[in-house]
């Protein structure tokens, strides 16, 4: 089989191919390792690449290989897919596994059309195929860029302060940095963000020291399965990584790598292995223009994993209609927080002991033209795509003080409880902006209370525990809400300073399962012994009403109570369950 062009009648270090084009006049020359059995084969390879001025060695072995990377140091290794004595999936493995050449870059050049065996070497860590017969101008492109890639990364990882030396990951900050620049680019790739589950009931077992020592052995893990792709810690349990230059199949193929890579490491917590159960989320960038939307998307992604049998999901762009729509109400949104046109409702939240506390939950909406308004659940997922939920978070609290502070000038008592998303909890100025709107609002302790989604403590519970000790000290409370009993949830409740926990809207029919209700008296009688009052959200008829009160619910909400409205007239000293 024909590998190569036929070089017989030329020179083939003289064939079709540009002029040699060194990356640094300061570094020494490209090496690239030729593996390749075949030796006319070898040769012409090792012909183009010194063409170019590029240093080719070639061994015709797979045993070879690994003594001979260690001899020469190569930038890269082009490898035959079949090696007598081992195949080329089985040597990458190898490869893999030298930290020395965890970041080499390894390209296939094959003819062999089989897509599944080449689906299993990038699995193992390959970066890229090269089909055969290759033109010697291509072959040359591929290794230079490749190499001056990886030659850049490592300068960065050797020198820049923003990779840690240790794990080498990046610092977060400065991998989005090269996301956007890929971005702006267009050079294709991917982020693929690897979430460790689990995390509080790790915490609960080894303590913040014990987790934080074992998320620093598993970003090193990360690191190294990630080989040329940079990474960086996203948050408490969870790793980005930039799948630069790579095309779907093989974004496909790096998560596999990272799920696997983790999941089958026994990680030694206290002399004990502990294995790590993953999810990995994943979207092109060409989807994208700035790196917020990137992070938004792989989040959603990962979400979307934990639901999976394999643990993994791709990020799928929304069809163009439902682009332009998006569009639309995004640039909508925009328009309510330059112009005013968002809007607060607000429903009662009341004590089934009676009593006359004012609280409301503050419930977020947007005035379209006709006068129709759009509720949260359909402008929160498009506001968090587009990176606008930090603003309207804001915008939320900053209305929700202003009327804790009209009442306060009346005399008058306000208990507001109000959603903020994990990526406003994530900013580190959020915390002070809201210190300095509670001082200048003359807000009374407990008068606001923020609500904490548990699908966002659960995956960020140091983030979200942060943002509670740095606030709680101006009479911020806090409220977990949609709870969902389980062993994870239950230990948040436990870790948070909460004083309020708000049951997911599954427990609002709980009257037609006996099984489900005996479970809702258990998770109330759970969390009384916490100290934490329940709410029971959604209630529409009586007879979920009943139900709540029998199981020693302590506050309930929803349109029995009262439909939410722009108004906070309730008469709370006459409300009766």
């Amino acid at each position: 089989m024909t590998a190569f062009p036929d070089s017989s009648s030329q020179d083939a270090a003289t064939i079709d191919q540009p002029a040699s084009e060194p990356s640094r006049v300061d570094e020494p020359p490209y090496r690239v390792l030729v593996a390749e059995d075949d030796a006319s084969q070898a040769m012409f390879a090792e012909g183009v690449l010194r063409g170019a001025g590029i240093e080719a060695r070639a061994v015709r072995i797979a045993a070879d290989v690994l003594p001979e990377m260690k001899n020469f140091h190569p930038d890269l290794v082009l490898l035959d897919l079949h090696m007598p004595g081992m195949s080329g999936t089985d040597l990458i493995g190898l490869i893999r596994l030298d930290p020395d050449f965890a970041h080499i870059p390894v390209v296939f050049l094959t003819g062999d059309p089989d897509l599944e065996r080449q689906f299993e070497a990038l699995e193992q860590g390959a970066d890229d195929f090269l089909n055969k017969p290759i033109r010697p101008r291509h072959l040359i492109a591929a290794v230079q860029s490749r190499i001056k890639r990886a030659r850049a990364l490592h300068r960065q990882r050797s020198s820049d302060t923003s990779c840690n030396k240790d794990t080498g990951l990046y610092h977060r900050p400065f991998l989005l940095q090269l996301i956007a620049a890929a971005l702006a680019a267009g050079d294709g790739g991917g982020a693929l963000l690897v979430e460790v589950q689990g995390v509080a009931a790790l915490r609960d077992r080894y303590g913040y020291s014990g987790f934080e020592g074992l998320m620093h052995d598993a970003g090193r893990c990360v690191a190294q399965r990630a080989g040329a792709n940079p990474c960086a810690r996203l948050n408490d349990s969870a790793f980005l990584v930039l799948g630069a230059g790579s095309d779907e199949p093989s974004l496909d193929a790096l998560a596999r790598v990272l799920r696997d890579g983790i999941g089958h490491a026994a990680f030694d917590c206290d002399g004990m292995p502990q294995r790590l159960r993953v999810v990995v989320g994943w979207a092109a960038l060409r989807h994208f223009a700035e790196p917020g939307a990137v992070v938004v998307a792989i989040e959603q992604a990962a979400r979307a994993a934990r639901s999976q049998a394999i643990g993994l999901f791709a990020h799928v762009p929304a069809d163009t209609a439902a682009n332009q729509r998006a569009n639309a109400l995004t640039e909508a949104m925009r328009a309510g927080l330059r112009d005013g046109t968002f809007e607060l409702a607000f429903q009662p939240i009341v004590a089934v002991a009676g009593g006359d506390d004012a609280q409301f939950q503050a419930l977020l909406r947007l005035r379209d033209a006709d006068g129709s308004l759009k509720q949260a659940s359909v402008l929160v997922p498009t506001a968090e795509a587009a990176g606008l939920m930090p603003d309207i978070d804001r915008w939320v609290l900053a209305q929700a003080i202003e009327r804790m502070h009209r009442r306060h000038e009346m005399q008058l008592a306000l208990r507001l409880f109000v959603s903020q998303s994990s990526r406003s909890l994530a900013d580190e100025q959020h915390a002070p902006w809201l210190l300095q709107q509670l001082a200048s609002g003359h807000v009374a302790d407990g008068s606001l209370v923020i609500d904490l989604r548990l699908d966002d403590a659960l995956v960020h519970p140091d983030m979200i525990a942060q943002f509670c000790d740095a606030v709680k000290g101006a009479g911020v409370r806090f409220c977990l809400s949609q709870y969902l009993h389980g062993p994870e949830a239950d230990a948040l409740l436990q870790q948070l300073p909460l004083h309020y926990v708000r049951l997911s809207p599954r427990y609002s029919g709980v009257h037609a399962d006996p099984v489900l209700r005996e479970k809702l008296r258990s998770v109330i009688d759970n969390a009384h012994r916490l100290g934490l009052l329940v709410i029971g959200p959604q209630v529409e008829d009586p007879q979920g009403a009943a139900t709540f009160w029998m199981s020693g619910i302590d506050l309930i909400q929803g349109n029995l109570v009262q439909q939410a409205d722009g108004n906070l007239d309730f008469d709370f000293s006459h409300a009766v369950l």
